[in-house]
């Protein structure tokens, strides 16, 4: 029985997009300006973020005439499990864009075959995410104190988690030139009038929320103590800013810890030098991202796609290597495997797909890396995206960047 028209979404358009830009301008849209600015933010100048995406267009394809394969296979094995593509979800924190947020974005992982990644600062349970059925791999920081670090371990292998996560590519690098968007402490009634100017000129964002009787959620469950409230996003981030930075035997540790509760895969993320990769493997990591966190950490990073085959070089044969950071269409995602990255994690693109679409807005971004993958593999006369090389790119003398190499 059709819902009767009031009770219709009269700001519904055409759900499908044809490419993630396309998303992101619906998501822009769509979203109150302080929500999408803190999608988009890098930090200080900006010229990290800009520099991500700007590097993959330096890189050319080198396309055969004749010779294509009929069939090709973008599938294959990552961090222990098998996934369907080579494009994995980043774990990213609260994402107040959607009402169901990180459930949803599960969803279309498991929908899609491929590897959920959870942030300890999500808005949604890690219990909640697990019972989708996706391979969640849950996310943490080095925050708090060793028992409780261990407890949210814990707890996370209760839920099912396929393996651990860890990021160490966040510092204080903030002073955007362009002025950091407003994230309050709660969304309570002096909030909402607060922001009502803002928010009242995005009805079909209001509408997503409204109509389900939820208000964004700005909490971290997934790091609330046993028993106990779960903090506010500030909370959870002065408990991060408060804890001592770690050692490398502090991340030998977590691994160690992390294999004796639950034996799944420990995968370091924000490599962006050949020594730290190298001192990864010692501290036996199952993975790493080469990472410069989005753009969000220091600014003048080299582009995350500029570090990834000096460092697959290095340690590749050794631990899956997956990199993180600009990639927006399936072209990018082969010229990193082509580069020696086994995978790719993808942030803002499925953000914004949540927010255009929900679930099937972020299953549309998966389906258009899925296709620009196959479409390139296609014209380099390719079977598999396992046999893609460096040979079959146009890489400009200098463009890699071998951080930390002797």
């Amino acid at each position: 029985m059709p819902k009767p028209a009031w009770l219709q979404n009269p700001w519904r358009q055409n759900p499908w997009f044809e490419s993630v830009a396309v998303a992101q301008e619906r998501a822009r849209k769509r979203l109150p300006k302080p929500v999408y600015g803190a999608l988009v933010a890098g930090s200080e100048r900006g010229q990290t973020i800009e520099a991500n995406e700007d590097a993959f267009a330096e890189i050319g394809l080198a396309p055969h005439v004749v010779g294509q394969q009929p069939e090709r296979v973008l599938g294959t094995k990552v961090f222990g499990q098998d996934v369907s593509l080579p494009v994995l979800i980043s774990p990213t924190g609260v994402q107040a864009v959607h009402p169901e947020g990180e459930v949803a974005v599960a969803r279309a992982a498991a929908a899609r075959g491929t590897i959920m990644g959870l942030s300890n600062f999500a808005s949604r349970s890690v219990e909640d995410v697990a019972a989708t059925g996706a391979n969640t791999f849950f996310q943490m920081y080095w925050t708090g104190d060793r028992d409780t670090m261990i407890q949210r371990m814990q707890r996370a292998h209760a839920a099912g988690v396929k393996g651990l996560i860890a990021t160490l590519d966040w510092s204080f690098s903030m002073g955007r030139d362009w002025g950091s968007p407003e994230i309050p402490e709660k969304v309570d009634v002096k909030t909402a009038v607060r922001m009502a100017p803002q928010v009242i000129t995005k009805p079909g964002w209001l509408w997503a929320f409204g109509s389900t009787g939820k208000i964004p959620d700005l909490t971290a469950p997934n790091l609330a103590p046993p028993g106990g409230p779960a903090p506010t996003f500030f909370g959870a981030y002065y408990e991060w800013m408060t804890t001592p930075p770690p050692s490398w035997d502090d991340v030998a540790w977590m691994r160690e810890t992390w294999s004796q509760i639950s034996g799944t895969p420990f995968v370091l993320k924000g490599v962006s030098r050949v020594d730290d990769a190298r001192r990864s493997v010692d501290a036996g990591v199952a993975g790493i991202s080469v990472s410069n966190h989005g753009g969000n950490n220091l600014d003048g990073t080299p582009a995350a796609i500029r570090m990834v085959a000096p460092i697959a070089s290095a340690v590749g044969d050794q631990i899956d290597v997956v990199m993180d950071g600009g990639v927006r269409r399936g072209s990018d995602v082969v010229k990193a495997l082509a580069l020696g990255a086994k995978a790719v994690m993808i942030g803002r693109a499925y953000l914004w797909g949540l927010a255009a679409n929900g679930q099937a807005g972020v299953e549309n971004v998966l389906d258009i890396m899925s296709g620009g993958i196959d479409s390139a593999l296609r014209g380099l006369a390719l079977g598999s995206i396992a046999d893609l090389r460096e040979e079959h790119l146009l890489v400009p003398e200098g463009f890699h960047r071998a951080l930390g190499a002797s």
